[in-house]
């Protein structure tokens, strides 16, 4: 609730605190559906890498880093390294024919946000306070206001607000 999108030590934990024995997916495959592209940066690619999981997406994953020097080999088909200015990064991801795209993490996200490229927000938040760590949103240029779509409460206790940029 209080803005950070991971703990003091990086921890996601906290995600799963609320029980979900159905696994409830709150409209993620719906989502996913939708989108052309993921554009994330390094510290969610290295994230995601470490789950214990299979890969989990099936759309193209462009990985923004302006320390990563090649993607690991392991992933190679999976992601593609980017790096170039935000303008020409999507300029050349549009190009390819990838439109509506989800970006994803904290930095990536401010950097989105600093130029003015993101279009809508996708908002879930979970009852819990992790009293510091790291920020979803940062200090920005100018304010950015943006028009509510609609609220959904998962779980009876998580709830999703979905945004659109006002231009």
């Amino acid at each position: 609730m209080d803005g950070y999108i991971a703990n003091k030590n990086g921890g996601l934990d906290w995600l799963h605190s609320i029980p979900n024995p159905d696994q409830n997916d709150m409209g993620y495959e719906s989502f996913i559906k939708h989108i052309d592209a993921l554009v994330m940066g390094r510290t969610t690619f290295e994230t995601v890498c470490n789950f214990d999981i299979d890969w989990p997406y099936s759309k193209p994953v462009f990985v923004l880093s302006r320390t990563l020097e090649a993607i690991p080999e392991k992933y190679e088909d999976k992601a593609e390294l980017v790096k170039d200015s935000l303008t020409n990064i999507l300029k050349e991801i549009n190009q390819r024919g990838y439109s509506r795209l989800y970006i994803d993490g904290g930095a990536t996200i401010q950097s989105f946000l600093k130029e003015d490229l993101i279009d809508e927000l996708i908002i879930t938040t979970i009852p819990i306070l992790l009293g510091g760590g790291a920020l979803l949103f940062s200090e920005l240029p100018e304010e950015l206001e943006f028009k509510h779509v609609e609220s959904k409460v998962f779980l009876d206790e998580i709830v999703q607000n979905h945004y659109q940029r006002k231009r």
